[in-house]
């Protein structure tokens, strides 16, 4: 069985990590707040004290961390993954990042002998825990059948998208989406208050049509109850959003609707409301509309 290593629990990572451990795998846990660490040592895994450390002594060695300046001094810098890397070791990011970055690594890496997979992750919070992610692989086809297994722990959808950043483009796209629809449920929610009509009305009868989506389904009832925690918070949406600008200027591509949608959102962190869910973006069109949706 695949010896796993797993760096950055967060939100994400540590759901993920502790799948990977209740499946059944050795599992080498790092972190800069110790606490997640020390609370899946308690539950049966092994505690690292740097990257370096837990390459050395793993098949497979995850990250999950918040943008790619984080990712790179994890993986190249100081007592980074590839001091500690060896020949077969897999190295599999579910951070979302830049694809220029998750390529530079992989070239990186293999000059170390190292396989690399870009496999950023979709289903929040929610799939993290229930390990129902739906995870988008960039990388060898080769070093992705020997990860397999683990992916298993995590989520209900694998799909290996290409070579090197593709699994990054995938994720940048996904996020065009979730942002569009984030955007958009705060526009008809606040649309139909404003308009004299009960928002929770108007979603039953628009989401078993072609306006049905996750986002209707999941997410309404939660800002109705008043609920705007996260989730996966707004100032990550726009972190994201960011990297679909940079990637779109890079090869020349429109995404008028986007620079809009992170307009909005960079509105939220200016008003304080970063570390809320993606979809309280519908706190911005109250304060425009004025009206609030409950």
């Amino acid at each position: 069985m695949l010896k796993v290593g797993y760096i950055g629990l967060g939100l994400m990572g540590k759901s993920i990590a502790r799948n990977i451990l209740k499946a059944g795998f050795p599992l080498v846990v790092h972190n800069r707040s110790r606490a997640a660490v020390d609370e899946l040592v308690a539950e049966g895994a092994t505690a690292a004290f740097s990257p370096r450390e837990v390459a050395a002594q793993v098949d497979v060695v995850f990250t999950n961390l918040p943008d790619s300046p984080d990712v790179e001094q994890v993986v190249l810098g100081e007592n980074g993954i590839i001091e500690g890397a060896h020949e077969g070791l897999i190295y599999v990011d579910n951070s979302t990042i830049k694809p220029a970055t998750a390529r530079r690594l992989a070239e990186k890496l293999a000059e170390k002998g190292v396989s690399a997979l870009d496999a950023p992750v979709s289903g929040g919070d929610i799939g993290a825990r229930d390990g129902t992610l739906t995870i988008m692989v960039g990388g060898e086809a080769a070093a992705l059948e020997k990860v397999m297994p683990v992916f298993k722990a995590m989520g209900k959808t694998v799909t290996h998208v290409g070579e090197a950043g593709a699994g990054q483009v995938a994720k940048a796209a996904n996020q065009i989406m979730v942002a569009a629809q984030m955007v958009a449920m705060g526009e008809l929610l606040v649309f139909a208050k404003k308009a004299g009509v009960d928002p929770r009305k108007v979603v039953d009868a628009i989401k078993g049509g072609a306006a049905q989506c996750w986002t209707l389904d999941v997410k309404p009832p939660r800002l109705f109850a008043g609920n705007r925690n996260p989730g996966f918070k707004a100032h990550m949406q726009l972190k994201d959003l960011k990297i679909v600008l940079e990637t779109a200027r890079e090869y020349d591509i429109p995404v008028y609707g986007t620079q809009a949608n992170a307009h909005l959102f960079q509105q939220m962190i200016e008003l304080g409301m970063g570390d809320l869910d993606n979809s309280a973006v519908v706190g911005v069109i109250e304060k425009l509309a004025g009206v609030e949706i409950v």
